[in-house]
């Protein structure tokens, strides 16, 4: 008799926390989040006499819907304030400087969504990227009109078509996000900027809020 009642009170407490486990599964919904954290990033793919660039960190934030499309599969749009760049060394005119470039981004990914369960999901997709400020200081040597006039891009490439991959890792209401990202277009728009010419790359890593 009292294996019996062990048997049953044992099926009863799985029985509940398969069906709290359910309730916290957000596969099947429609859910909105906000998120903030960093951008690690750098340039690749970069021509320019010279010119040698390491990383720099900046903000990321901004919000995402997910629509579903089943239990597995969905699409995430995002829409995002990013901030990415470089810290530069080299020489122009015989002088050497240290450059540390910012660019602030609005980025729209669309990214597509595998989510294997409801604590793991991978992610995918295109991002389009709209420049909406970049600004380049120096921060030693000697700083000239003639040394900022040959940073100066005059016509940047405001409008860029990136990728994205990446990963969340879902805990109730919170998520932790990791994206790699990069340009599929060079920075400057004709070809012709005095401005060395790169792409940009990420890591992001944030940390969201979802409804």
């Amino acid at each position: 008799m009292k294996k019996v009642i062990l048997s049953i009170a044992l099926l009863s407490s799985i029985l509940i926390q398969v069906k709290a486990q359910d309730s916290q599964d957000k596969r099947t919904r429609f859910t909105f989040g906000v998120k903030a954290g960093l951008n690690h990033s750098n340039v690749y793919d970069t021509q320019g006499d010279g010119f040698v660039a390491s990383p720099k960190f900046g903000v990321a934030c901004g919000a995402y819907i997910t629509i579903p499309i089943g239990k597995f599969i969905g699409i995430q749009p995002e829409l995002l304030y990013s901030q990415r760049g470089y810290m530069s060394t080299g020489e122009v005119l015989g002088n050497n400087y240290s450059l540390t470039h910012t660019s602030d981004w609005i980025d729209v990914p669309l990214l597509f969504q595998l989510k294997l369960t409801s604590f793991f999901t991978l992610l995918a997709g295109p991002q389009f990227s709209y420049l909406v400020r970049q600004t380049d200081a120096f921060t030693n040597g000697t700083t000239t009109t003639q040394q900022q006039q040959s940073f100066d891009n005059n016509n940047p490439q405001k409008n860029l078509m990136c990728a994205t991959v990446g990963a969340d890792i879902n805990i109730q209401h919170f998520v932790i996000g990791g994206r790699l990202g990069w340009d599929l277009q060079n920075n400057n728009a004709d070809g012709s900027s005095t401005n060395p010419r790169y792409k940009n790359q990420w890591a992001q890593l944030t940390v969201g809020f979802r409804m």
